[in-house]
């Protein structure tokens, strides 16, 4: 078979939603998502910024979680809608290298992200007295730091070496965006070595620190079940028990995808798995840290006034 010219055409994708009524609807629904998303995380990120009480190492991460949902969402909802509606279903090839890589790129900084929160809130109950000097601001700083650019390194290197392969089998991509492991089916030469790379990025990125998050939460529940405080014993549960909804909500999906063999997998499921990571996920964590956190809402009633 004749190999696809990759730097002068487009690849096709076959997007999640039927051309019918039912897909129309749901493409409302999903543009509903999208709108509160992008409300939620830009008004939690503003209201951080603009509340001095909420200037804490906590809550900044929580800004830089808010801000990478943002990103998250908007790397692929919006082309998603402009195909459905258009009828198009093309995307250009440096269009979908710019997807992969902010998709790639987000993914592995908020895993990364999540681990640090996690270890601020286990500081913050299990060594209070320390807490300013084991989360000092220049500490925060590195965190964040660390945890885009590594996830920026990351995205990176898979964007070039993914884009680098030559494509030759077809240029329909089986999803709703430019995902990596999608395209892969594509390529004319076997890639099991590359697919390997793919599942060790994501034990490190995924697993690693999702194995830190436990141990954190495992040594934070042994702390507070020997709280004496009833007051300082529901305050921590909240704040965790908040923060472990996120991590399962973000997780889950995304390990059942990246860490499975491939021949138990199907583009189909990977497609479905996908809309709770890059749609449902990024409109769900601004609520559930709004609600159930009663700094925020308190800082939400300052502003107003």
């Amino acid at each position: 078979m004749e190999k696809w010219n990759q730097t002068s055409n487009d690849f096709i994708l076959l997007g999640l939603l039927p051309q019918n009524q039912t897909g129309l609807l749901l493409l409302l629904l999903i543009i509903s998502v999208f709108v509160l998303a992008c409300l939620g995380n830009s008004g939690m990120t503003a209201l951080i910024f603009l509340d001095p009480r909420l200037h804490t190492p906590m809550y900044f991460l929580l800004s830089q979680l808010s801000l990478m949902d943002l990103m998250y969402i908007s790397t692929t909802v919006p082309k998603m809608v402009y195909n459905f509606l258009s009828g198009q279903t093309s995307i250009s090839f440096f269009s979908c290298g710019v997807q992969s890589f902010f998709f790639a790129t987000m993914a592995s900084s908020e895993g990364l992200l999540l681990a640090s929160m996690a270890y601020d809130r286990f500081v913050a109950i299990c060594h209070p007295l320390h807490y300013h000097i084991y989360m000092s601001k220049r500490m925060c700083v590195k965190m964040i730091l660390g945890s885009w650019t590594l996830g920026s390194l990351n995205g990176l290197v898979h964007t070039v070496y993914a884009l680098h392969l030559s494509y030759c089998r077809s240029r329909t991509i089986s999803h709703f965006y430019c995902d990596i492991p999608a395209m892969l089916l594509l390529v004319c030469t076997d890639t099991w070595i590359y697919e390997y790379m793919i599942f060790f990025s994501a034990v490190l990125v995924l697993l690693l620190p999702f194995l830190g998050i436990t141990l954190s939460y495992g040594r934070v529940i042994f702390s507070v079940f020997h709280m004496s405080s009833k007051e300082g014993r529901r305050k921590a549960f909240t704040t965790c028990s908040t923060h472990l909804t996120v991590v399962i909500f973000y997780y889950a999906p995304f390990a059942f995808t990246y860490l499975r063999p491939k021949n138990v997998r199907s583009p189909e499921e990977d497609k479905n798995l996908a809309v709770f990571y890059t749609i449902l996920t990024p409109m769900l964590n601004p609520i559930i840290y709004s609600l159930r956190n009663k700094e925020v809402l308190g800082a939400m009633r300052r502003v107003k006034k």
